[in-house]
């Protein structure tokens, strides 16, 4: 019996301690909600939202190539005489470069231009004969048919001068290749044939590469080519847009990027990778990179228009996923959940999740809770500044931090010295 009333006692006692625990639990968020009214206003930059047009800054991946890249090969038969450059070597446009027996083909010329004389003497003979004969005939002393024949004569002449002439020109074309001279200016390639070789028409000798200017061919996703259209279409050209070309591995600082300019902006979109061709063009006077390599192309000048965008740094996660904090009729911070579209810079560009006219706060969220007092500060609409004061900030932080357990870990020492000779 004393066993059941001394359970019941405890049990009492039990139920006691919990209701006063649920007791201090429900007044718990009250004394947060109170706590959080007395705290003053959290002064913080807050931006009303507007629709704008943000700079968008992109790159792409692409393949550096040369179109101006010349094959030279031989035109004539001959032996290879003499070669007039070094492998490696820039070259300019009309640079003699390999000579192929040029004597033989002189001498060509000369006899076409002998055959050319011969055939004009042979012509002049026949038109004065053919007038001999008009005057003839016109007195009845010789016959129409041979009238006919001095004309037939004069016109197998005339036909002679004009394949002697053609002959000519034949040989001094053989001559001028004869003469192998750059096509285009670039780097010149090694050698493909020694000197000494007999080579024919079709042999191989070298390749010419353009390094100034170098044209890159990129492909562009098909949402940044319309936009990038619609740009253009409202006064813009493509050369307004500025291209930096760097090298993975090679440029590792902006200042060395090669800068040029777009040229050229595809019509079609392409059915298997949804991209549209582009290409841009590159100054490239000291040869610092070369056609084969793998580059990435930057460009400036883009815009996404009419979105609606906050800074970077005003973006949180939530349990709903990305969120932002808008500032109500009240001045008191609220979360709202969030779509997010490109990044542009500093700046976020939003899908969905807020209107034109909601005031949003952009400063720094660390801290802030629902419900918080907001003292609205003007924003000055420079998110990249915004970003790098946060990050500033963040580093001092993160520096005192460091220093505070610096000096933590060296009070500690002196200590466990003395517990150790004790």
């Amino acid at each position: 019996m004393k066993k059941t009333i001394h359970s019941g006692r405890a049990s009492l006692v039990t139920l006691i301690a919990a209701l006063a625990l649920a007791a201090c639990g429900q007044k718990q968020p009250k004394e947060q909600q109170a706590r959080q009214q007395e705290a003053p206003p959290y002064a913080v930059e807050v931006t009303e939202m507007a629709r704008q047009d943000i700079p968008l800054n992109k790159s792409y991946p692409s393949l550096l190539r040369s179109d101006s890249e010349v094959t030279l090969v031989a035109r004539v038969n001959g032996f290879l005489e003499e070669r007039h450059f070094e492998p490696g070597q820039l070259v300019a446009q009309g640079d003699r470069l390999y000579t192929i027996e040029p004597d033989l083909y002189q001498a060509t010329v000369n006899q076409r231009e002998a055959d050319l004389q011969s055939a004009r003497a042979e012509l002049s003979r026949a038109q004065r004969d053919a007038q001999r004969f008009e005057q003839l005939l016109s007195q009845n002393s010789v016959s129409r048919q041979q009238y006919d024949q001095a004309l037939a004569d004069q016109r197998v002449a005339q036909a002679s001068v004009a394949q002697a002439e053609a002959a000519l020109t034949s040989a001094n074309l053989d001559l001028g290749y004869s003469n192998v001279t750059a096509p285009v200016s670039g780097m010149i390639s090694l050698s493909q044939i020694n000197v000494g070789n007999l080579v024919t028409p079709g042999t191989e000798l070298a390749t010419i590469t353009p390094l100034d200017p170098l044209e890159v061919r990129f492909q562009l996703p098909q949402r940044d080519a319309f936009e990038l259209r619609r740009q253009l279409g409202e006064g813009g050209s493509a050369s307004d847009i500025t291209a930096h070309l760097s090298v993975p591995g090679q440029y590792g600082d902006d200042n060395a990027d090669l800068v040029g300019s777009l040229n050229f902006l595809g019509s079609r979109v392409d059915s298997g990778t949804s991209t549209v061709q582009a290409s841009a063009t590159f100054a490239n006077p000291d040869g610092a990179v070369l056609p084969g390599q793998f580059v990435r192309v930057r460009l400036e000048g883009l815009k996404r228009f009419d979105v609606l965008a906050v800074p970077e740094i005003a973006v949180t996660q939530g349990l709903m996923g990305p969120q932002v904090f808008i500032v109500d009729d009240d001045n008191k911070a609220r979360e709202r959940t969030i779509q997010l579209g490109e990044v542009a810079g500093p700046w976020q560009i939003i899908r969905d999740g807020l209107n034109a006219g909601e005031r949003v706060i952009v400063g720094d969220p660390a801290g802030l809770e629902p419900g918080r007092a907001i003292d609205p500060q003007p924003f000055r609409g420079d998110a990249g500044e915004l970003v790098e004061e946060a990050e500033q900030e963040e580093a001092q932080q993160q520096a005192e931090q460091a220093e505070a357990m610096q000096e933590g870990a060296a009070e500690a020492q002196p200590a466990e010295g003395e517990e150790g000779a004790q």
